[in-house]
């Protein structure tokens, strides 16, 4: 049953509601046999990313490990060693990302299921969800039918010239180089600029079935005529609250999309990443078939306190740690 939340309560009050929440998730997770994991956070290899940067930490003036941006190869390692349904309530870190949504320390809650679907960790991801904001009914909708119905685009057939005149006709700004970035990134700039502030305005926005480009860690699939991404977000009041995947259990094609992310960060100058091996060692010996999301945490408690302050809902901001 949804807690109701009074406006306005002390920093006090708040966090002892987060400490309330963190129960509730706990519980959530208990009543469906799916098993608490703890995997460490400064890893000697690092997770890659085009466009997440990681905090390096160094140890005995000698060794450089890495402090996570997401939980996610140490707990595909323990599937593959059959762990089974597993959760992980975890401090990740993002280097460079603050402001009044993002701390480059935040809680994450991540989770994978064996032989679930897409549509059954979209549902499940939803019922986590509404334990902070209540039961809110869900819409869904893909990420061509969400470029059609706000912008009239549909990006299968449209050329990155297309693009590029509608971001400059929408007097969007963009940074040097976007052009040179390809497709993706354009489509990005519009996603983020003319598509999510309008996602979930009175529901549950589950975006799902992104471009096969963007597959990152998903598993991909045909569609009539368009190769999507396993893959889906989940949006409330135009804020991204889960990040979600059908998982990629190809070792191979896993260290080919690793090589490609290194690649782009040097293009866009920043430093190469080292390619977990344990992680492809995992692969290799076998993932089983799963679906995983990742949660803000932070984000569901400044959505429950109605806040667009992260601070407002963790002990100390970046600033003040």
């Amino acid at each position: 049953m949804f807690l109701e939340v009074p406006k306005n309560l002390s920093k006090i009050s708040v966090l002892k509601d987060r400490a309330h929440m963190l129960a509730q998730v706990r519980a959530f997770f208990s009543d469906k046999n799916v098993l608490e994991v703890d995997c460490p956070l400064a890893t000697t290899f690092a997770s890659i990313d085009t466009h997440i940067d990681l905090l390096p930490a160094l140890y005995n003036n000698q060794t450089t490990r890495y402090l996570t941006s997401s939980p996610e190869y140490g707990m595909k390692r323990l599937l593959a060693q059959g762990m089974g349904h597993i959760y992980q309530l975890a401090h990740v870190f993002r280097d460079g990302e603050c402001g009044n949504k993002h701390n480059p320390e935040f809680m994450m809650i991540e989770w994978y299921r064996l032989d679930f679907t897409l549509q059954q960790m979209s549902q499940e991801t939803c019922n986590l969800i509404q334990l902070f904001i209540g039961p809110l009914p869900m819409q869904v909708i893909s990420y061509r039918e969400a470029f059609q119905k706000f912008l009239n685009v549909d990006y299968v057939h449209t050329t990155e010239k297309q693009l590029l005149e509608l971001i400059q006709e929408k007097k969007i700004e963009t940074y040097p180089g976007i052009e040179e970035d390809g497709k993706d990134a354009l489509l990005n700039l519009l996603l983020a600029t003319c598509i999510e502030p309008q996602l979930g305005e009175k529901a549950l926005c589950i975006l799902q079935h992104y471009p096969a480009s963007q597959c990152a860690l998903a598993t991909k699939k045909q569609i009539e005529d368009e190769f999507v991404a396993e893959r889906f977000e989940i949006y409330y009041q135009g804020l991204e609250l889960a990040n979600g995947y059908h998982e990629l259990t190809d070792a191979k094609e896993q260290r080919k999309r690793f090589v490609i992310s290194n690649s782009e960060r040097l293009k866009n100058g920043k430093k190469e990443l080292p390619i977990d091996e344990y992680f492809l060692s995992a692969l290799e010996k076998g993932l089983p078939n799963c679906s995983g999301v990742a949660v803000g945490f932070d984000r569901l408690m400044m959505i429950r306190h109605q806040t667009p302050f992260i601070e407002d809902v963790i002990p100390f901001s970046w600033e003040k740690a």
